[in-house]
């Protein structure tokens, strides 16, 4: 199955609520919804996305994601319950991040914070340093930890998106298990 260009661009500007629970102990961040994460419900859901991927190379999940069905109720229990969960800078859902605006993505920011205040997670790990730039006025910012004045640690990452093919799954699969040990899950 897959979906049409008319079916995906229907659920442009549609949210996907932010996969979390109580005891998060690490929070991945990405920048936005995609289309296809929107017809799915399901972050980082693209075929082309190596998310889950480098999830399971990194030993935090056991399960495959059916990128045309997205998480059942059963792997997102699974995934919440091992302290792990999802959220985004920006909610809506656009085709590609770049459409996105600066006073979207700042926006966004002080909303994961308020987030991160409720949720309290040990990590936070942003998958994209471009965007992180942007959102939190860091126009220095690396890969890797960084300064934030908040209990958690803030860290960004590689974006796993098939776009960002430059880094490969081992690469993205070594980040994952470095915030994963820092926030006491692996």
């Amino acid at each position: 199955m897959g979906f049409t260009r008319e079916e995906l661009e229907s659920f442009r500007d549609h949210t996907v609520p932010d996969l979390v629970a109580d005891g998060t102990k690490l929070l991945f961040v990405g920048i936005n919804p995609g289309l296809w994460t929107a017809a799915t419900q399901t972050h980082f859901c693209h075929p082309s996305n190596r998310f889950y991927p480098a999830l399971r190379r990194a030993g935090l999940i056991d399960f495959d994601i059916e990128t045309d069905r997205g998480m059942t109720a059963e792997q997102r229990f699974d995934f919440t319950s091992r302290g792990m969960g999802i959220s985004n800078l920006v909610q809506r859902a656009t085709i590609r991040a770049s459409e996105l605006t600066s006073d979207e993505l700042r926006a966004g920011a002080e909303r994961l914070k308020l987030l991160v205040d409720t949720l309290r997670p040990r990590v936070v790990a942003v998958a994209g340093v471009t965007a992180y730039r942007t959102a939190f006025g860091a126009k220095s910012a690396v890969m890797g930890r960084q300064e934030l004045d908040s209990p958690a640690e803030w860290w960004v990452l590689p974006n796993p998106s098939g776009l960002n093919a430059h880094v490969q799954i081992d690469d993205l699969a070594e980040w994952f298990r470095t915030v994963a040990v820092r926030a006491g899950i692996l």
